[in-house]
């Protein structure tokens, strides 16, 4: 009678052959996995974002970014509008003076 395999597979430790050691591609990736994990722990530690606050602390980071953003655009449309404005404004003068609505004489 064949014997069901069992869902979890065999663990062997890893082998030492010539300096090397030969993991198995689930345990590298596990290994991988943790390795990362701790980096990326570290790495929030060193900005401060270590709490549980610190994906809230992003979201406000890129929000105050958003409307820094939106401000500047805002600035820089209300800049070219007020020269625009400006512009026109000049030429009207321009074109009223030197056809003497103004009163001038004739």
């Amino acid at each position: 009678m064949i014997e069901p395999r069992t869902t979890e597979p065999e663990r062997h430790p890893p082998a030492l052959v010539e300096n090397h050691l030969l993991l198995r591609k689930e345990d590298f990736d596990e290994l991988l996995d943790r390795a990362a994990e701790r980096g990326a722990e570290r790495c929030l530690a060193q900005l401060g974002l270590e709490n549980g606050h610190a994906a809230r602390d992003v979201r406000d980071l890129r929000d105050l970014l958003a409307a820094w953003r939106d401000t500047r655009r805002a600035v820089w449309e209300t800049v070219y509008k007020t020269l625009t404005t400006a512009l026109l404004l000049a030429l009207l003068a321009g074109i009223a003076v030197k056809l003497k609505l103004f009163g001038g004489a004739p």
